[in-house]
């Protein structure tokens, strides 16, 4: 009988056809061992990513990605390389399709030398104070720490747990890590690059 090969060299394969291109986001990533680690993304396709880390995933091994401008992604490891290692993802096509939007602006920005937009990574808005509700119902006052277009940093005492749905005023995100005095929170659907500035309520 015909040995079964693993489901990465599947997706090694089906990915290829997405075009890899140069882009610089901040983030960090999670191995198996819950081990998490900062990264940088060197390229990036809606079917995969290279990733500068400290740290390398083993061949086959699962990941998540949390970057700071674009949220999370989760995938599989493909191979590595001195500085790193590839990330091989099997998004949903609504979510490829939005990754493939956000990829060409980055890559059309850097390709007209626009102005990198780092304002817009994190942005502390001029009226951050909000409202968080549970899904219990349980209200806390919060105070906006920053916002990017993924996800936002909010101080409060309210302590939802790591994957639990939540409102931010009107806007629906999912709780992806505590730090000291609050969370940080990726949003349902992140905005759109542009769509985001000092003046945005939540």
């Amino acid at each position: 009988m015909a040995a079964t090969e693993p489901d990465y060299l599947h997706d090694v394969r089906q990915f290829r056809r997405f075009q890899r291109v140069p882009v610089k986001l901040f983030g960090r990533y999670m191995l198996e061992s819950r081990r998490e680690f900062p990264c940088q993304t060197v390229e990036m396709s809606p079917g995969d990513m290279m990733l500068f880390a400290p740290v390398k995933a083993q061949i086959g091994e699962k990941v998540v990605v949390y970057l700071d401008q674009i949220g999370r992604f989760a995938g599989v490891t493909m191979r590595q390389s001195e500085s790193g290692f590839a990330l091989t993802m099997n998004l949903p096509p609504a979510k490829r399709d939005r990754l493939a939007d956000q990829l060409t602006w980055f890559a059309n920005r850097e390709s007209c030398s626009l102005p990198d937009g780092r304002r817009h990574e994190r942005i502390v808005p001029l009226m951050p104070r909000t409202l968080i509700r549970l899904p219990n119902g349980q209200e806390f006052l919060a105070k906006i720490r920053d916002v990017s277009l993924s996800g936002v940093g909010i101080e409060t005492a309210a302590r939802p747990t790591t994957g639990e749905q939540i409102m931010i005023g009107s806007t629906a995100a999912v709780v992806v890590r505590h730090f000291e005095g609050g969370i940080g929170a990726e949003f349902e659907r992140p905005f759109t690059p542009g769509g985001l500035d000092e003046s945005t309520r939540l």
